[in-house]
């Protein structure tokens, strides 16, 4: 109180943006700001159902309706909120869903698929719960448009984890994530606890990998090769981005990044790691002591120049830098949270439209950014003001 018994001016600091300028900007799928979003009963080509993996490009948006069993393509960018799809693969048509649809066999169908990518005019997807890549010489035009080549399967009919033996460079499980990196096509192989490089972009059906990265050699499989964590080891590791210069994993189930500069030619330790004060610790945040600078299952990474952002998952957030954090500083930006503090879903309240659930894949494209949004059932694209 002072003098004149009035209450002291308490000076309250104002409120700081710390997203960097970042906005959304439209939403493909559920209909929800305000409420609830709830997948359809049946689907359309407008709406998804725990969509994990998103492309963003300049003349294409694709998307990993993971749910549904499908991928949905928009021939150049997407103008309004809800905009259908214009193609769906994986489907015989837009409001089918399934592994098997009709009781269609594995040869059009697809199960979980997750990572999506356009490169050089060819669709690349993960076909995760079959255990193998799809890939269409040309982005499909046409609904349920066979994939032109099949990686990781003998044939276009199976789907047997590891071809139903053993793991060789040349199989897969559970391949969730996807890359073209440098010269090298890279594949997250989850569940083999690996990641595997082939020289000279997409390989040709059945060509074993050049590089094996995690493992002691193609026919290991254990988590952090069967001991604690380490820089050269991976429990999930879940996508790969980076440069000419520089290759980034995101080790979901160690909640860090590990990279390696200049790209690794053989098995070796990472020499970067974002996320963990070393490479032998694995802390889930919130239990650590920190926030900006500590993830909690991070399923994506994505950079485009020098900016970097990671979809931390499980703390319902993205995490931005201006540049690569090689010196493993917290990040430049947040958003969907309104701090470096909070991790709700949907911020504990109702879906809006700079809320998110689960974000689980991204895509960035200039001064876009494409969230696969999986628990709101939708994908959310941001822009940079």
């Amino acid at each position: 109180m002072n003098v004149s018994g009035r209450p002291d001016r308490v000076d309250v600091a104002p409120e700081v943006d710390l997203s960097g300028g970042w906005a959304p900007e439209l939403w493909l799928g559920a209909p929800a700001p305000g409420g609830l979003a709830l997948p359809p009963a049946s689907p359309t080509m407008a709406w998804m159902y725990s969509p994990r993996g998103v492309f963003l490009g300049e003349n294409h948006v694709i998307v990993a309706d993971s749910g549904n069993h499908r991928v949905l393509i928009w021939h150049g960018r997407p103008t309004a909120d809800e905009q259908p799809a214009e193609v769906v693969l994986g489907q015989p048509d837009g409001t089918t869903e399934g592994r098997a649809a009709n009781g269609r066999g594995p040869e059009r169908g697809m199960n979980l698929p997750t990572g999506v990518l356009v490169h050089e005019g060819r669709l690349i997807v993960a076909d995760a719960w079959h255990h193998r890549i799809l890939v269409w010489d040309e982005v499909p035009v046409l609904d349920d448009t066979p994939p032109d080549h099949v990686l990781g399967q003998p044939d276009p009919n199976s789907v047997l984890p590891n071809q139903g033996g053993e793991c060789s460079a040349s199989t897969f499980y559970w391949p969730f994530g996807i890359a073209i990196v440098g010269s090298r096509f890279w594949v997250a192989d989850t569940g083999n606890r690996r990641v595997l490089g082939w020289d000279g972009g997409i390989p040709t059906p059945g060509r074993a990998a050049d590089v094996v990265l995690g493992q002691p050699d193609a026919m290991h499989r254990e988590e952090n090769r069967g001991g604690d964590a380490g820089p050269a080891s991976f429990r999930w590791p879940h996508d790969i981005t980076g440069t000419d210069d520089l290759l980034l994993v995101a080790d979901a189930g160690d909640h860090r990044i590990l990279g390696w500069s200049p790209h690794p030619d053989v098995d070796g330790p990472a020499d970067t790691v974002i996320g963990q004060s070393d490479f032998t610790t694995s802390t889930e945040w919130p239990y650590g002591p920190h926030t900006g600078d500590r993830f909690r299952f991070p399923y994506a990474v994505g950079l485009d120049g020098d900016r970097l952002a990671i979809a931390d998952t499980a703390n319902n957030r993205i995490l931005l830098w201006d540049d690569v954090p090689l010196d493993g500083r917290a990040a430049d930006y947040v958003l969907a949270q309104p701090d470096f503090g909070s991790n709700g879903e949907n911020r504990w309240t109702s879906v809006q439209r700079d809320t998110l659930c689960w974000p689980y894949g991204i895509s960035l494209c200039g001064d876009r950014l494409a969230v696969s949004d999986s628990g709101n059932n939708r994908v959310v694209i941001w822009k940079r003001s």
